[in-house]
This record gives structure tokens, C-alpha cells and sequence, in this order.
């Protein structure tokens, strides 16, 4: 069930952040204009004007290839499936709803809480990128899973999903509402668990409309789609970052992404992590936080997180074991506390 309480929390940080969710924030100023009040930590000067201005920014071996291409062995594993049996990646299922049959073609790998998953989440090099945009140093980790997404035929051809005109479009999207008049403020990032070739697809997104989106938007017309762009992209070319294993890519919710098909022989895996202000006056979603990590319950602040239909992961494994970092992540220890 999502969490029911849609009151403005502040964050707890010095820089006046305010949520309902943990999703989306409000702030007087918007992360892409925000000047500094701590030192840069893992990002340089270069890097931090990039993030303002495009939208986004690569962090190279955030985790190592090490850890990297452990989580990738994980995600075959946990799915049952063979790397050097591509027959593996397509064997037939039933679908417990069109939803479910969506995720199965995008790739998600129903697992939030493994001790790897947790490695990545607990570590500093990973959590200091995110105090860099943020400019604060007491965040959540967002409860998130993987993606393993093998060439996009067969069963897992994105033509099975019926095409719409509106609304979500997983190749360009913005993931708020940029219609409205005070854009909310939004961060996710991916880290690569393999690298990236562009045979294989992957995360795209056109940050020339972000650099020039404040004078796009007061030339579009009204009742224009709020989430999916209408741009030619000549004007507006899409990107590919070069990713390698263990790179963390971080982009702005503002930005329009969305992911390429995979058209090659492997599969392209990663991460979901990001990390948000934390909320921690909003009891009812910090105890759920720590009650996902705990029993391994699937996280409910997303209707598309589902759980894993053949074998939850709460009757695989036990709980993670945090380090220090990770319980003040999680939202189980204070940042106030000493």
C-alpha cells in the first residue's frame, strides 16, 4: 500500500527541502541553480557546472567492476537464468498482469534488499556523489532493484506493449510534471553493472532541452503532454553516456530520458540508486523503510515495484547487514544522532 500521509515534510539538512513521498521535493531553489555551501566531494568544479547545465553527470567507478560484476551474477541467478544459454532468457511464463508482462520486457529483476544490492547503497564514494548534488549530506537511499534486459525479441519485444500517444514513452520521458508552475525537484541515478555498447542500448536523454528549457517551455502551447516531449530532435539530439561497470550515472528528473531497445546478442544490466533528502519526521515512511529492509518486504512507495512472482526474495535470504553509513541511509539511525 503507499504511504497514505501527503503532507510537506522537511528534510532533515541545514537546506530547506520538502516532500510528501521521499520522491519529489520542493525547494526555494532549483537543484541546477543551487551555489555551493560545502566542498565538493568526489565530483570536480567541471563535473558540477555539467550537472547544472545538461542535467546530468557520470561518476566513473563509483562501485568497482568487482562488485559490479557480482551484482550482475546475482541478477542471472536470482531470474533462474543462464548468461551462456541465451534459450534461458525467453522461456515462457504466465503473467500475473499486463503490468507484470511490462517489467518482464523492460528487464526489472524483482530484488531490493540483497546484501550486494545494500553494498552499493552504504557506500561513500556512491553517497558523497549524491551529497554533491544535493548539497547535503543527510539523504535516503531510495529501495530499489536491478535491471538485466537481454535483446528486446521474442516475448520480451517491446512491441507486445501496446503504443500510447500520451503520457509515459520509455524510449523520452521526464519523470515530473514540467507543466506545472513550480517544478518539483527530482534525482535518480543508475549505476552500470556491465559496459555499455550501443548495439546493447541503454539510458539516452537530450540535454540540449534542459540547457535551453526554460525558453522551450514558454513557447510550447497549452495542454501540452506534461511528461512526454514534443521536440525534433534535430534541434534536440539524443545522448548515450558511455557507461562502464561500476559507473554512476546521475540525472535530474527534469531531464528527458528513457532507454534505448537492445538490439544486440547480450544483455545490459544495472543498478537503480538514488538518494534523496531524508525525511526523517515522516515516522510513517521511515518505519516502512526500515520494515522493507527488515523483513524483506517488497518497498511500497512505487505501485510498479511487484516482488518476484516464482520465488519472493524474503523466503531466499535474510536481512543486509549495514554498515554505520547504511543505517542512517535507510532512515534506521538519525544523521542528528551522535
Amino acid at each position: 500500500m503507499p504511504i497514505p500521509d501527503q503532507r510537506l515534510h522537511r528534510a532533515a539538512s541545514n537546506r530547506p527541502y520538502f516532500s510528501a513521498d521521499g520522491e519529489t521535493y520542493l525547494t526555494p531553489t532549483p537543484l541546477r541553480r543551487i551555489e555551493k555551501s560545502h566542498p565538493l566531494r568526489v565530483l570536480s568544479e567541471e563535473d558540477f557546472a555539467f550537472w547544472q547545465t545538461y542535467g546530468y553527470v557520470v561518476v566513473r567507478e563509483a562501485i568497482s567492476p568487482e562488485a559490479a560484476s557480482a551484482l550482475l551474477e546475482f541478477a542471472w541467478d536470482f531470474q533462474g537464468l543462464d548468461p551462456e544459454r541465451p534459450e534461458t532468457w525467453y522461456e515462457e511464463r504466465e503473467f500475473r498482469s499486463d503490468l507484470d508482462r511490462d517489467l518482464f520486457v523492460y528487464g526489472f529483476v524483482e530484488a531490493y534488499h540483497h546484501q550486494l544490492i545494500w553494498d552499493s547503497r552504504q557506500n561513500h564514494r556512491v553517497h558523497d556523489a549524491f551529497v554533491d548534488i544535493w548539497d547535503c549530506e543527510e539523504l535516503w537511499t531510495t529501495l530499489d532493484r536491478l535491471n538485466l534486459n537481454p535483446p528486446n525479441i521474442k516475448n520480451r519485444s517491446r512491441s507486445l506493449i501496446e503504443p500510447t500517444e500520451q503520457g509515459f514513452d520509455i524510449e523520452l520521458h521526464w519523470d515530473v510534471d514540467t507543466t506545472l508552475e513550480v517544478l518539483p525537484q527530482r534525482v535518480q541515478g543508475i549505476i552500470a553493472l556491465n559496459d555499455t555498447e550501443p548495439e546493447l542500448g541503454g539510458f539516452q536523454c537530450c540535454p540540449e532541452l534542459f540547457r535551453q528549457f526554460d525558453r522551450w517551455r514558454v513557447e510550447q502551447p497549452e495542454g501540452r503532454d506534461p511528461i512526454r516531449p514534443a521536440v525534433d530532435r534535430r534541434e534536440f539530439p539524443l545522448v548515450r553516456p558511455d557507461l562502464h561497470a561500476g559507473d554512476l550515472l546521475i540525472f535530474n528528473g527534469l531531464l528527458a530520458h528513457g532507454v534505448a531497445p537492445n538490439s544486440g546478442s547480450g544483455a545490459r544490466a544495472v543498478q537503480y540508486l538514488s538518494m534523496m533528502p531524508a525525511l526523517e519526521e515522516h515516522e510513517e515512511l521511515r518505519r516502512s523503510r526500515i520494515d522493507s529492509w527488515r523483513t524483506l518486504s517488497t518497498p511500497d512507495w512505487n505501485g510498479t515495484l511487484l516482488g518476484d512472482a516464482a520465488r519472493h526474495e524474503s523466503l531466499r535470504y535474510g536481512a543486509a547487514e549495514l554498515t554505520g553509513l547504511g543505517r542512517k541511509v535507510l532512515g534506521l539511525d538519525s544523521w542528528g544522532a551522535q
